[in-house]
């Protein structure tokens, strides 16, 4: 939405206009050459006109060297003698073969226009002749090597450089946005009543406009006054905003990054608190639904804060995992379809507020994750579309450039500039903002050519394939930039296919990323749960598969915000009741839940479904709290807080997620019984027994094969009362013997209650290695002992 703001004109704003008109109707022979070209030419790179602009201005310099201290890109002072051009010469250059020197009535006129100039107005300028004067103009944030490493597109600082940037002590702000085939680009706001001809930009290197307005402040509204190629006027929003408005409106705002940070011990602790061996149960929050205040509205970030905490605790979740907060027009896309990569979402309050929060969950031990969207952006007016009147970020041919799925852009990533655009922003919300990981959404899209494409609806690539070789190159970037710019900082690929080496170092040809979510494993085993019991003997392959494959990627077992929207209903409705109805249901859900936290990965679970919300997710609305008065819902919560606190307890339960040492079957194949057991080991502690039953039915004598004798402990039971279940018990104890099995090295039984979840705790893996150790040469012994003896 462009924004037209018009205010009662002041006696300085008049001085402005007056000074414009002034500029505008002198006669074009007065004018410095160089200015006129300007104005024809803007160019990526300097041209001959900003040379001869150039020169007039040296000139300047040159007599009022005596009087005004010269300073270098950094904004330090520097003797006269040490001051040199752009060239690197230490006097304006010679003019070149189609070039006229300016004479000094010349010279003399590029004086005055400059000072004349719109927007020059409250700039400093020494009291003194008017041939000695100089403008005071701070230095700009932006020196060669940025424009190097913008135009390389390896800047990975650009919300430093680019936007808008306060002065030191807030006086004044510099302007700086690309724009490489814009006629002209100027900033409108509030402290010039929306004008475009007050503060107009100039072209520098690399197609980046900058400018210096000394009357901006921190706090106003602001936009780009683009003139497109084509002489179309756009008002765009700042690519590189730090804030904007509170949609519906769309201007940016001028602001910083200051906040004092509490959370050095958790940052000093945090590589080892995610790291491949680390407990990791991720909360997955849509922060405007989660809860809201009395009359439906919105918690502040704030607000939001404690209570979001003290659940969190709770439910001995480790992680949050928040949906996208980049700044997004439409609320419906929940933040996926963003304008603003560099502001977070004014819906709940400014940056600074942000960052306490994440400071206070940092302060709690609890881990933040972003999800961050690097594939497609939508095609809003004031956002980054045809930005500057061309096809800028997204790509032009519609056949890479527009999503069919959701109607956005896609970004043009074998554009150097838009490489560095999307880097700056991951590292960041990493860096300012203190996000402990990303998870990168739609990587899959990124990565096929002809991702939800038919045939002749796509292009291949340069060799003929369908891989996305600019996405492949990105994705391996971002990954090696997080990891060497923010130690101990990870990221998560919401990656649905079977691309190879997701989560492998990219120096052994992987994309990079620590974890890749296990979308294959929430379809079989969300699809099994959604059989009849009865049926699922002739399903059970759905629910051991994913062993086949997972080692092959760092996995994360993710129960999503996907799987719970667009009329795919809530995760309790997805459980079939069987015979048993509702009950059912609720056995079910509970069974789901112990089965994720048993097998090796990470885990994740969207926000309502740890109290069974029944309804599917509406962003619209808060959570139905209410439900927690019902005991079946607050038993459920209860159930998944316990397989929290056991997670982060047990090491058996996490530290060896993705070694396959870790994980042994030890019923596997009883599909007649729809049942399976499984032990989890640690590299010290004690060895875990996971025991699931999906059918409705009561096995006695069920045996459990062992490797060693032990003894084994009752730790949960998810039909126990209070977790809503019927109160059914299980064996406190398991006494693992050699006579027990039989046919088996060893073995106990017991009777397996339905629908029915057991975790039991073993011996220490040693103990339980060595007695397994010493069982097998017994048995061997007394197996050659048999050979041996003489036939009676």
């Amino acid at each position: 939405m462009s924004r037209s703001r018009k205010s009662d004109r002041s006696a300085s704003s008049r001085k402005r206009e007056a000074a414009s008109t002034k500029q505008a109707e002198a006669p074009k022979a007065e004018a410095p050459k160089a200015e006129a070209l300007k104005a024809e030419a803007p160019k990526a790179e300097a041209p001959k006109a900003a040379r001869a602009s150039r020169e007039a201005e040296r000139e300047v310099e040159g007599v009022s060297a005596e009087v005004a201290p010269a300073r270098d890109e950094a904004g330090r002072e520097v003797a006269a003698a040490e001051v040199v051009g752009d060239e690197g010469a230490t006097a304006p250059p010679a003019a070149g073969p189609d070039e006229v020197a300016p004479s000094a009535p010349a010279a003399e006129a590029a004086r005055t226009d400059m000072f004349e100039q719109p927007g020059a107005e409250g700039q400093v300028v020494m009291d003194m002749p008017q041939e000695t004067a100089v403008l005071a103009e701070p230095a700009s944030p932006l020196g060669d090597l940025d424009y190097h490493l913008f135009a390389e597109g390896t800047h990975l600082r650009l919300w430093e450089k680019m936007g808008a940037r306060l002065q030191p002590g807030g006086e004044g702000v510099h302007f700086g946005v690309w724009a490489p085939n814009a006629r002209a680009v100027s900033v409108i706001g509030e402290w010039n009543a929306w004008d475009a001809e007050r503060d107009p930009l100039r072209p520098t290197r690399a197609g980046v406009w900058t400018g210096f307005v000394p009357a901006a402040r921190r706090g106003h509204l602001y936009k780009f006054r683009v003139i497109g190629v084509n002489g179309e006027v756009m008002d765009k929003a700042d690519p590189h905003a730090l804030m904007t408005e509170a949609p519906p409106q769309t201007a940016s705002v001028i602001w910083d990054h200051a906040y004092a940070w509490g959370d050095a011990t958790w940052l000093a602790r945090r590589a080892e608190r995610q790291g491949p061996a680390a407990p990791m149960a991720i909360y997955e929050v849509h922060l405007g639904s989660w809860l809201r205040g009395p009359g439906g509205e919105h918690l502040s970030y704030k607000a939001v804060a404690p209570k979001l905490i003290a659940h969190v605790r709770a439910l001995g979740f480790t992680h949050v995992e928040l949906m996208p907060l980049t700044e997004h027009p439409f609320y419906g896309s929940w933040g996926y379809q963003a304008t603003s990569y560099f502001a977070p979402t004014r819906r709940y309050g400014e940056p600074q507020e942000l960052m306490a929060l994440i400071d206070a969950l940092h302060q709690a031990n609890i881990g933040v994750i972003l999800d961050w969207v690097p594939a497609h952006f939508p095609n809003d007016a004031h956002g980054l579309v045809r930005f500057d009147g061309t096809h800028l970020y997204e790509h032009a041919d519609p056949r890479r450039g527009v999503h069919p799925d959701w109607n956005t852009l896609i970004f043009n990533l074998a554009r150097h500039e838009v490489r560095a655009f999307l880097l700056s922003s991951a590292l960041m919300w990493l860096q300012e903002f203190h996000v402990d990981g990303l998870r990168v959404d739609a990587v899959a899209s990124m990565l096929y050519l002809d991702y939800s494409r038919k045939d002749g609806q796509w292009l291949p690539n340069h060799l003929g394939g369908r891989e996305n070789l600019e996405s492949i190159e990105f994705l391996r970037a971002l990954n090696q930039a997080v990891h060497r710019e923010v130690p101990g900082a990870i990221t998560i690929a919401e990656e649905s296919t079977a691309w190879p080496g997701v989560s492998h170092p990219v120096e052994a040809g992987g994309l990079g990323f620590d974890f890749k979510w296990d979308m294959g494993w929430m379809h079989d085993t969300l699809r099994y749960f959604g059989r009849d019991p009865v049926t699922r003997a002739q399903h059970h392959r759905d629910v051991t598969f994913r062993m086949m494959y997972a080692y092959s990627e760092r996995f994360m077992l993710p129960l999503s915000h996907d799987e719970v929207v667009h009329g795919k209903g809530s995760l309790i409705r997805k459980m079939s009741p069987g015979t048993g109805g509702a009950a059912a249901r609720m056995a079910g859900l509970r069974l789901l839940y112990a089965y994720m936290f048993g097998l090796p990965g990470k885990k994740l679970l969207f926000m309502g479904d740890e109290f069974a919300q029944a309804r599917e997710w509406n962003h619209d609305a808060a959570l139905d709290w209410g439900l927690l008065a019902e005991a079946e819902h607050a038993g459920m919560m209860r159930w998944v807080g316990r397989l929290g606190h056991l997670l982060r307890a047990e090491p058996g339960l996490y530290e060896l997620d993705h070694d396959p040492t870790g994980f042994r079957w030890a019923v596997v194949d009883d599909y007649r019984r729809s049942t399976l057991a499984f032990l989890r080991r640690p590299r010290a502690g004690a060895v875990i027994l996971v025991i699931l039953n999906f059918t409705p039915m009561t096995w006695s004598n069920y045996t459990v094969p062992f490797e060693a004798p032990g003894e084994w402990q009752l730790m949960l039971c998810s039909d126990e009362a209070q977790f809503g279940g019927n109160g059914g018990s299980a064996p406190d104890r398991l006494i693992a013997d050699h006579s027990a099995g039989g046919a088996l090295p060893c073995a106990a039984t017991l009777d397996l209650p339905p629908l029915t979840a057991l975790v039991y705790r073993g011996p220490e893996v040693k103990v339980y290695d060595a007695a397994a150790l010493d069982l097998r040469e017994s048995l061997a012994a007394e197996a050659e002992a048999a050979r041996e003896a003489p036939a009676s």
